[in-house]
């Protein structure tokens, strides 16, 4: 299982990820704006967010910073909701029974789903209000 900080901007997510580039000294080794999404995923999206960046990553080392633009229709963005922790796992048993129990007497904002990316993807915020990301690696190829 592999833990990452995974931050959220106001529109400026490319502005701040080459800042701590050139700060921190990392790579960025994905930049991806939301017009690159297919389009199952853009669909529901207003053309005024094609441009901010739907992921992003910052690579320093053997650590990553991960990052989006917020864009949201279930909660405004603002200092305090703009982060998550972000899990990587690929053992699926694993991967539901980490959802499942930070998702208890939480709130699931997206079902742990198939992501057209490979793998599964969901998000939560668990009771005490901290925002997770659990991404299931699509072992498929391997």
């Amino acid at each position: 299982m592999k833990l990452n900080t995974y931050l959220h901007f106001n529109g400026n997510c490319e502005e701040a990820m080459n800042y701590y580039a050139d700060v921190l000294g990392g790579d960025i080794t994905m930049m991806m704006p939301f017009k690159d999404a297919p389009e199952e995923v853009r669909k529901d999206l207003p053309e005024s967010v094609y441009e901010l960046i739907m992921h992003s990553t910052l690579e320093i080392g053997d650590r990553a910073i991960l990052a989006s633009d917020f864009v949201s229709d279930k909660e405004p963005f603002n200092n305090g909701n703009n982060f998550a922790v972000s899990i990587n796992t690929d053992d699926e048993d694993e991967a539901i029974a980490i959802f499942n129990g930070l998702s208890e007497e939480g709130k699931v904002l997206m079902p742990l789903e198939p992501a057209f990316w490979g793998g599964k993807f969901g998000m939560l915020c668990d009771k005490f209000g901290v925002n997770w990301m659990l991404s299931l690696n699509d072992n498929s190829h391997a």
